[in-house]
């Protein structure tokens, strides 16, 4: 798990897809950042996290995820999911009505192809939609995760009726796809709306699956919008004026190089505590990166 962000404020959680890393929110993370402390979690079996030999349902991972939370002390977090995040995030959200702001983006699997050929087919016209980093973090973690765990949780992903789920949901709910996302057509996103008793919809012009990265502005001003409308029950309401605006500081090259070098080096030490099953130093250095991209877009 990675953390950016000031500990007073209602935190924003959020959850990746499968195989994928916390990775994915490189460039969301440091937008909401600015309204709230960020929470980017990786599952087990993805992004270097230990795993059990049998790949978990959706129900196991929503247990992590609670625990998560539970330990963060905030009891109503932000929580944000995307693909098979959003299984995660429902399912927990499901079954703990207090919950009261979540936002499903990209949300999975479409109720009229939940079969591997059609998703493996949507996924690739799709992804030749996504910018060249969102391909080089996609290999990337799919390599450190293993063919063998993506093939374990990959059917407990097809088969999770997030449609079902979506109907014993409370919170006040966002649904988020990208214009030429093909693995969440409009109709599915129609489909869920219908279903789920307080919800709103947004499609994003230019993006694709990972709408979140390549519009990560964009998106994160939905995020904060969509959490803003219902932040009356909570005395830390979120402020849609961000404290420290990208604008309002530059920085120069020396400055550049410094934050080029954090990072570097903050992969360096995740790439170490990988090989050494070392998940301490995979969380520091996670967060070496976090804090060096959050620089960036403040610089």
């Amino acid at each position: 798990m990675s953390s950016v962000g000031a500990r007073q404020r209602r935190p924003f959680v959020l959850v990746c897809g499968i195989g994928v890393s916390s990775h994915y929110f490189e460039q969301l993370a440091p937008h909401l950042e600015q309204y709230g402390p960020v929470y980017a979690l990786d599952l087990p079996g993805f992004g270097g996290v230990p795993h059990n030999r049998s790949g978990l349902s959706m129900s196991e991972y929503a247990d992590l995820l609670g625990d998560v939370i539970d330990s963060l002390d905030a009891p109503d977090p932000i929580i944000v999911g995307h693909s098979m995040g959003t299984q995660v995030v429902a399912d927990l959200t499901a079954r703990r009505p207090h919950l009261s702001t979540i936002v499903l983006i990209s949300p999975v699997v479409d109720a009229e192809h939940r079969n591997l050929s059609a998703q493996a087919w949507r996924f690739a016209r799709s992804s030749w939609r996504e910018p060249f980093r969102v391909k080089v973090l996609a290999v990337t973690a799919y390599l450190t995760c293993g063919f063998n765990w993506f093939f374990r949780v990959l059917p407990n992903m097809l088969t999770y009726r997030i449609e079902d789920t979506a109907a014993q949901i409370q919170a006040d709910t966002l649904l988020i796809r990208g214009q030429y996302d093909a693995v969440c057509p409009p109709e599915w996103i129609a489909t869920l709306s219908a279903r789920l008793p307080s919800s709103s919809a947004f499609e994003v012009e230019g993006a694709a699956h990972s709408v979140m990265h390549a519009h990560a502005r964009e998106v994160a001003r939905l995020c904060v919008d969509h959490a803003s409308r219902g932040s009356k029950a909570h005395d830390d309401t979120i402020t849609l004026t961000p404290e420290l605006p990208a604008e309002d500081k530059k920085g120069g090259p020396l400055d550049a190089l410094e934050i080029i070098s954090a990072e570097v080096k903050g992969a360096a030490t995740e790439m170490s505590g990988n090989a050494r099953g070392d998940d301490a130093l995979v969380e520091d250095g996670k967060n070496q990166q976090a804090e060096a991209r959050r620089r960036r877009l403040r610089d």
